[in-house]
């Protein structure tokens, strides 16, 4: 950036060169980031799971203004060991099992680096035509890998996107149907009679999806699941909600069906599910963004059953495939549909490969317009440790979390209250017969609370069916047999603790 001029100002520092990216200097900085880093992985497990900081803490803690003058490196990750790691919750500990996990490993940091190195703004084919072509590369291996019809290949007449998040890859979709469906019905008055469907277990992301996508929210409809299909969709239920609609002179628009809810992995019947929506001309998606990864083995493979079926398919690499965050994988069997609905044209981008149309522009598949060289991490990933490894690392999340489930029908005071499918064990203390669902309930958010506080374990519950569930995810990177034994030693911990204080 050449010199800084200080001749204006009063201060007495000595006029010095300003180079923001001096190779050198990078190469002892960078050096001193991973060993930092290096050294918080390894001693991840000395920290509570669960920050145990006030709301505002850090407003005590920091300046109230940006530095004047340069900081040394030293100094800032010194206040990064005081200051922030304590206020961080660490989702790469061995002892998170709430909400999903959040995997990462070495290739992915590698790919990220490298990625980040590049800075790549990869809008159209030609601001870097290896992002664009490497990107295409990846997500035909990746749905080779699932065992996708060619339909949602580049290789066949489909294609995928890798997105930020689930958010929006429904977003995406939703608009690409919503105007596929007006450019015959208008958009003026069909507008408010379009309808879409989930379940009420389909993640809250869709609602605010549909809302974004301009569906009137009293026709964002959720169906109702329950224990008996283990909150799985009901197309008998799907068929009736339709039916209904259209003869209410409503325009059903668009299915999101899930595989691996949040709440307890449900798994929807895609084919089913499909044949419904095909009826009516619907917009299938299916949300695998936990679920998907799994099937990638074989035996789980049959969650995809009826895949062929639908539109579209995102999941998450970032949760279950050793990515980092953010990485969201999208196919679609007709581009075309989102090229179209989300093209911008300007004149500033306009060239003759684009203008050809021999080329990808993913600018026209997402809501932005810029975009990351994300395809690194996920070729590093892929590369680095095969499709046996990633097989190997997602049955070993599962087996765990089988051990887990054993230990927990192994005690007569805890029951497991959802069928476990993957690496989540829904499970609840409820030792006595008399009580009532509230009374249970109470039990279970103090077993909670003292789990949590302990800073040695981090879980996360929900509700479903009416029923006070506590969720045990296992899938963090460093996980291994010892802590998912140690967990559950807690946990009877707490379980004593809190129906000790019963009887106090």
């Amino acid at each position: 950036m050449g010199s800084l001029d200080l001749s204006s100002d009063n201060s007495s520092s000595p006029q010095r060169e300003f180079k923001p990216l001096d190779p050198e200097e990078f190469r002892k900085q960078a050096h001193q980031m991973v060993d930092f880093i290096a050294d918080y992985y390894k001693q991840i497990e000395t920290y509570p799971v669960l920050s145990q900081v006030q709301p505002g803490y850090l407003s005590t803690l920091l300046p109230q203004t940006a530095p004047y003058l340069p900081e040394p490196l030293e100094t800032i990750l010194s206040d990064v060991t005081t200051n922030i790691i304590p206020g961080m919750t660490h989702w790469l500990s061995p002892n998170f099992f709430a909400f999903f996990p959040a995997t990462v490993s070495t290739a992915a940091f590698i790919g990220e680096m490298l990625c980040t190195s590049f800075n790549s703004v990869g809008f159209n084919w030609l601001a870097s035509p290896a992002a664009t072509e490497l990107e295409m590369i990846v997500m035909d291996w990746l749905a080779n890998m699932l065992k996708l019809p060619n339909s949602f290949m580049f290789s066949g007449t489909g294609g995928g996107v890798i997105q930020n998040t689930t958010s929006e890859a429904i977003l995406v979709t939703l608009i690409a149907a919503r105007d596929r469906v007006l450019a015959t019905n208008g958009s003026n008055e069909s507008i408010r009679k379009l309808v879409v469907y989930c379940s009420d277990q389909t993640h809250s992301t869709f609602t605010k999806a549909a809302k974004l996508a301009g569906i009137t929210p009293c026709n964002i409809k959720s169906i109702p699941t329950n224990l008996d299909a283990a909150f799985s969709l009901s197309p008998v239920l799907l068929r009736k909600a339709v039916e209904a609609d259209v003869a209410a002179g409503l325009i059903p628009l668009y299915l999101c069906a899930t595989v691996g809810t949040t709440s307890t992995t449900a798994v929807d019947p895609l084919e089913p599910l499909a044949d419904v929506a095909r009826e009516y001309g619907m917009w299938v998606h299916v949300d695998a963004a936990y679920g998907g990864s799994a099937c990638i083995c074989p035996e789980f493979r049959q969650y995809f059953n009826g895949i062929e079926g639908v539109d579209s398919l995102s999941l998450s690499p970032h949760k279950w495939l050793l990515s980092y965050l953010d990485c969201c994988c999208l196919w679609v069997k007709s581009p075309r549909l989102l090229v179209k609905a989300l093209n911008t044209n300007p004149e500033y981008l306009r060239n003759k490969a684009s203008e050809s149309e021999s080329v990808v522009d993913f600018k026209d598949w997402q809501v932005g317009t810029g975009r990351k060289f994300k395809s690194l991490r996920l070729w590093l990933v892929l590369r680095s440790y095969g499709v046996s490894n990633l097989q190997s690392h997602i049955r070993s999340d599962v087996r765990m979390a089988k051990v887990f489930e054993g230990l927990v029908k192994s005690d007569p005071r805890f029951e497991i209250v959802v069928p476990r499918r993957f690496g989540l064990v829904c499970f609840r203390l409820n030792p006595f017969s008399w009580a009532g669902s509230g009374y249970t309930e109470l039990l279970n958010r103090k077993l909670l609370e003292w789990v949590n506080s302990s800073g040695r374990v981090y879980m996360t519950h929900t509700i479903v069916g009416g029923i006070y569930i506590l969720r045990f995810a296992v899938g963090a990177t460093l996980t291994e047999d010892h802590h998912v034994a140690a967990a559950w030693k807690l946990i009877k911990e707490g379980a004593d603790a809190v129906l000790k204080g019963r009887h106090n």
